[in-house]
């Protein structure tokens, strides 16, 4: 018993007593072989060629039905149940939306992410991603769907980036469990989407000069206030890290301070917002000011040094630290800015006096220099006239007193 290959979609196969026409084609990936009875005249061979070229075009066409070709087939049988099968556990199977992937995802995410982080996304979800996205069947969403949608959102492309990131972590984790077939996110290219006014952020460094500090800190209805804000812009620390500094961080005799951690979304956190964050401050003048005036008010115990005016407990994190600051830069006067800009009000004064853009970014958290010079590099040669120039060094100054020649003398 043997089989002949013609090389054309056929195989003659010839047993001890009987004889057979197979017809070779590919199917759904696989390789199939149908058997016809029938000797190997000229004739049947012909008319298994014309089937088999048949059946090859119903195929292409997506016409081909192969219990009607072949009805006595153990493969049509087969393909048939298993058609059946997959058909009725889909009808079983519960449909799965985008909003339960969601709310899958942001479970995985309250129990692995930072607090502030799982806050955000949960507000990303509610605000842009359930509004969107919570009734849709998840393996209808396609790439066109979310296309056009990026299309639409508002905002610079980091903030769409932010919004972006909880849908993709959503979706894989529905293409990991089968819910769709493929990510539609995987041709999606952000940066072909957004126009560049969208691309290009709007940030920038807009410091205070002295004018204004003095300004702002004469506006401060309390003192403990006034010590604050007096101690932001003379450390440049983040306002998550001076509403989290403790006393036992402050270390006088050495003339430093140490960053420890930071309080983000009233959950307090012993590490700091980059690995370099971590780091110890300098004392200078103004801000040992503070520290000094703010321990007749605080310094008791061994806890923390900046408290909120009105309750005497730690500040929940950086919105109430804004909506204070809004009302006291109303007060003043003074063009507003957002209180992050007291950390680049602290780099840019710097700079102006003179400092070596390296210790600069030590003191920041930063790891080198990239970004000091990058954001905050008009300042390094912007110098001050005399009078300024004075007033600032009487912040700035150092208190160790072997460092009291770091700043440059002009003429």
């Amino acid at each position: 018993m043997g089989a002949k290959n013609s090389g054309t979609g056929i195989e003659l196969r010839k047993g001890a007593r009987s004889e057979t026409i197979r017809i070779v084609f590919q199917y759904q990936g696989k390789r199939c072989r149908e058997p016809l009875k029938l000797d190997h005249t000229r004739n049947n061979i012909a008319y298994a060629k014309r089937l088999q070229g048949t059946v090859v075009i119903a195929i292409a066409h997506g016409t081909f039905v192969y219990e009607e070709f072949f009805p006595d087939s153990l493969t049509a049988k087969r393909l048939k149940q298993e058609q059946a099968d997959a058909q009725a556990a889909a009808t079983a199977r519960p449909v799965v939306l985008v909003g339960d992937l969601l709310r899958d995802y942001l479970q995985i995410a309250e129990r692995n992410l930072e607090l502030s982080s799982f806050n955000c996304y949960q507000q990303v979800a509610k605000n842009h991603l359930f509004p969107q996205w919570a009734d849709k069947p998840a393996a209808e969403l396609t790439t066109r769907d979310l296309r056009k949608w990026i299309m639409g959102l508002n905002g610079k492309s980091k903030t769409i980036q932010l919004i972006l990131t909880p849908m993709r972590n959503a979706i894989e984790l529905g293409v990991t469990e089968g819910d769709l077939e493929s990510n539609p996110f995987d041709s999606i290219k952000l940066g072909k989407l957004l126009p560049r006014d969208q691309r290009v952020s709007k940030f920038k460094a807009d410091p205070f000069n002295i004018d204004e500090m003095e300004c702002i800190l004469n506006a401060c209805e309390r003192d403990d206030e006034r010590n604050m804000l007096l101690f932001a812009f003379c450390t440049g620390m983040r306002p998550s890290e001076y509403i989290a500094l403790q006393w036992p961080a402050v270390d006088e005799g050495r003339h430093q301070v140490s960053v420890a951690g930071a309080f983000v979304d009233g959950e307090l956190k012993d590490r700091a917002k980059t690995l370099n964050g971590l780091r110890t401050i300098d004392l200078r003048s103004g801000a040992l000011a503070a520290l000094q005036a703010q321990h007749v008010l605080t310094g008791a115990g061994a806890g923390t040094v900046f408290l909120h005016s009105r309750s005497g407990k730690p500040w929940q994190g950086d919105k109430p630290i804004y909506n204070r600051w809004k009302r006291i830069i109303e007060a003043s006067g003074v063009r507003f800015r957002n209180p992050y800009q007291t950390r680049h009000t602290f780099a840019s004064n710097l700079l102006m006096l003179g400092a070596p853009p390296l210790y600069v970014a030590t003191q920041m958290g930063h790891a080198d220099t990239t970004m000091i010079v990058r954001t905050y590099g008009k300042w390094i040669a912007a110098g001050l006239d005399h009078g300024r120039r004075e007033r600032l060094l009487r912040l700035y100054a150092q208190t160790n007193p072997l460092r009291k020649g770091e700043f440059p003398k002009y003429d």
